[in-house]
């Protein structure tokens, strides 16, 4: 709640139990419940067929599945649940993956999110990036160097958190007003 009381405009679940993120499709639920209209909710999965997606998706009450491993497109068709599907970036070719869709695009490491690797802005100068999702190394203090770039949004993670798995508020709040470009005393 205190990420929606910042701003932001979407919350993300991790629903990959690996992650120091981890929650149950419950445990998220019972914070969807209070969630105000308009916050969009998205489900993060590693390695998950469609089926388990929608399902979870279903359960838990998301409406956006952030597909976080290699996919191609059948397997995006196949799930019943808004899409999401992430790239990770190993090179500036790799940001036209999926160009037709809606996309996340995060640094690639050999480990699945929240490794706090930032991409090469460089690689997204003429590129249309209306349908972009920047993620990876991003903080407070570098998000508002993506604004010029006209990206659909940014995700965060690791950038605002004090400890791994555990956010600042504070941290939360200057991120959120940095990428909406809103001018405060820090």
């Amino acid at each position: 709640m205190q990420a929606i009381d910042a701003g932001a405009d979407a919350l993300g679940f991790v629903f990959y139990e690996k992650s120091p993120r981890f929650i149950t499709p419950e445990a998220a639920r019972a914070i969807v419940d209070h969630l105000p209209p308009f916050v969009e909710r998205v489900g993060l999965f590693v390695n998950r067929t469609p089926l388990e997606v929608d399902t979870i998706c279903a359960k838990a009450g998301m409406g956006i599945a952030q597909i976080h491993f290699d996919v191609d497109e059948r397997y995006l068709e196949a799930v019943k649940t808004k899409v999401l599907p992430v790239v990770r970036a190993k090179s500036a070719e790799d940001v036209m993956k999926f160009a037709s869709r809606y996309r996340l695009i995060d640094a690639y490491c050999e480990s699945y999110g929240g490794a706090g690797k930032r991409l090469n802005l460089e690689w997204f100068e003429g590129v249309d990036c209306s349908k972009i999702i920047l993620a990876g190394g991003l903080t407070p203090d570098n998000v508002a160097e993506t604004i010029p770039y006209g990206f659909y949004g940014v995700d965060v993670s690791s950038g605002v958190e004090r400890e791994k798995g555990k956010k600042d508020s504070q941290k939360v709040k200057s991120f959120i007003e940095a990428a909406k470009g809103i001018v405060c005393d820090r």
